[in-house]
């Protein structure tokens, strides 16, 4: 289920929605359902990579490694 920019041509409002087959696409600002799909720019890998580690950090600063891969887990649990 992706995540989808929109644009709403009667209020202008834009706003990103979860859509499913069975979505009918509403402007939560005005009601209109007359909107647009709008072309959405990728994340960068760089990016994703460092949000990666970030959270594995402070997963293992938590205590707990629920986010790892069985063969990373080795040598990191006690």
């Amino acid at each position: 289920m992706p995540i989808f920019d929109f644009r709403c041509k009667a209020c202008s409002h834009g706003y990103e929605q979860l859509v499913r087959s069975s979505t009918v696409l509403v402007c939560p600002a005005c009601g209109s359902a007359d909107v647009e799909k709008q072309v959405s720019a990728p994340a960068p890998q760089g990016q994703i990579a460092g949000l990666i580690s970030r959270a594995r950090t402070q997963a293992a600063r938590e205590g707990h490694f629920s986010n790892y891969k069985k063969s990373e887990l080795r040598g990191k649990v006690k």
